[in-house]
């Protein structure tokens, strides 16, 4: 089992995944949280929709960029960053999504992990 103190740092990190996200405009943010979930593969899911492959890259850049600054975290891997449909962040905890609009509905993330709990990201859900 995780200790509280990781599970406050992944919360933190899913939050600020989040604002690297809004701050270059990403479509349908949701968190989804693995936490309670066995087969989980990591605390937190975010993922978000980009309406261009240069908006994609812009999102992910935004994210690292974010999570450096104020945790001084780099993912440990990425992926798909050539094909920019579809670019995963893993910070280990937190997996980032980031998708074409179509992509995203293809994969299904959020249908896959169904028993997750969901939040929705609006401007006025907002932290950090």
């Amino acid at each position: 089992m995780k200790s509280t103190l990781v599970r406050q740092d992944s919360d933190r990190l899913a939050d600020i995944v989040v604002r690297g996200m809004q701050e270059k405009k990403a479509a349908d943010i949701v968190v989804l949280n693995l936490k309670d979930l066995k087969i989980a593969v990591a605390d937190y899911f975010v993922i978000c929709s980009a309406s261009s492959d240069t908006q994609i890259e812009a999102i992910a850049r935004s994210v690292e960029e974010e999570v450096e600054k104020l945790t001084g975290q780099s993912p440990w891997q990425t992926e798909g960053r050539m094909h920019r449909e579809w670019v995963l962040l893993d910070y280990v905890d937190v997996v980032v999504h980031v998708f074409l609009r179509d992509r995203r509905q293809f994969y299904g993330l959020e249908e896959l992990w169904g028993d997750a709990e969901i939040s929705y990201i609006t401007e006025e859900t907002a932290t950090v």
